[in-house]
């Protein structure tokens, strides 16, 4: 299901609300914003030393858009590296419900499939189960398919059970009215700059095109424009942008792939953005923002 207009606060549909375009008024609907999901949603492949954690990622660059003119939008970024459907649901879902969010964005099972060949039918449920508890809260949910693999070598070989998985996640969809970011079916992300150089994980480009794809699956009027990744508004941080491909080649991606490695015992992964609050603010990667998680 795609909606077609934007909900205005007192509950009517305008359906000449349009996204991908420069306008004063970015209204919507929401006020705190939770992303939950795996490397794909915290943003790896999109090093940005400016940004909460070292990572940017289309959550991040969706937030901003919704943050423009809400001073008292929240955004909290719960997604983990490596993490498993089953895992992501487990030690994601508890704490976005404390966080009260009236819009969530959740992306799981890739791991599974791609790593581990899990059966899409198995995972689709066990998605439908948290699906239906989040939706609970009538909150606005959004999921997402898997992107379509079919000309990259060896993930290519998962492409029959990506498309079963995608399938499922429709039906998922309608049945419990949420969104859905259809990722198979943009073919600019079978453009090889939307990829990072291991091939699992979105560029800074392909971040930022899924960043407009969950825009427009809004409906959300914003100032993303494709192929033009946007950087940080330069008034919102202290520490300047900084760094380049060959930066990113020489330091970034051996750490990349150091930590998507198994981690040892007493090891944690942690949320980047752990409590909701003010989507430019630093602090808030150590939870300093913790008055806002129950507000």
């Amino acid at each position: 299901m795609r909606w077609r207009g934007r909900v205005t606060p007192d509950g009517l549909v305008d359906l000449n609300a349009g996204a991908g375009q420069d306008t004063k008024n970015r209204s919507h609907p929401w006020s705190r914003y939770v992303a939950l999901g795996d490397s794909f949603t915290e943003g790896i492949g999109d090093p940005e030393p400016g940004s909460v954690g070292g990572l940017r990622g289309w959550a991040d660059r969706v937030a901003e858009e919704l943050a423009a003119d809400h001073p008292d939008f929240a955004y909290a970024n719960l997604a983990v590296r490596g993490l498993l459907m089953q895992q992501i649901l487990d030690q994601q879902i508890g704490q976005a419900l404390t966080l009260k969010p009236d819009l969530i964005t959740l992306s799981a099972g890739g791991n599974d499939m791609v790593f581990h060949g899990s059966d899409p039918d198995k995972l689709a449920s066990k998605l439908e189960t948290g699906v239906s508890v989040l939706a609970e809260t009538g909150a606005t949910i959004v999921l997402f398919t898997g992107p379509d693999w079919g000309s990259t070598p060896v993930l290519g070989r998962n492409r029959g059970k990506v498309a079963i998985f995608n399938e499922d996640v429709r039906a998922i969809a309608a049945r419990h009215g949420t969104l859905i970011t259809d990722l198979w079916a943009m073919r600019q992300l079978k453009d090889p700059r939307m990829w990072d150089p291991d091939r699992l994980h979105l560029s800074p480009l392909g971040h930022h095109t899924v960043a407009i794809a969950v825009l427009d699956t809004l409906n959300v009027p914003h100032t993303l424009r494709p192929l033009e990744p946007k950087e940080l508004p330069e008034s919102s941080w202290r520490q300047a942008r900084a760094g380049d491909l060959a930066w990113a080649k020489a330091y970034f991606l051996p750490w990349v792939f150091k930590q998507l490695r198994p981690h040892g015992p007493g090891e944690e992964r942690r949320a980047k953005r752990p409590s909701a609050g003010p989507v430019f603010e630093a602090e808030n990667a150590s939870g300093a923002s913790a008055a806002l998680v129950e507000g």
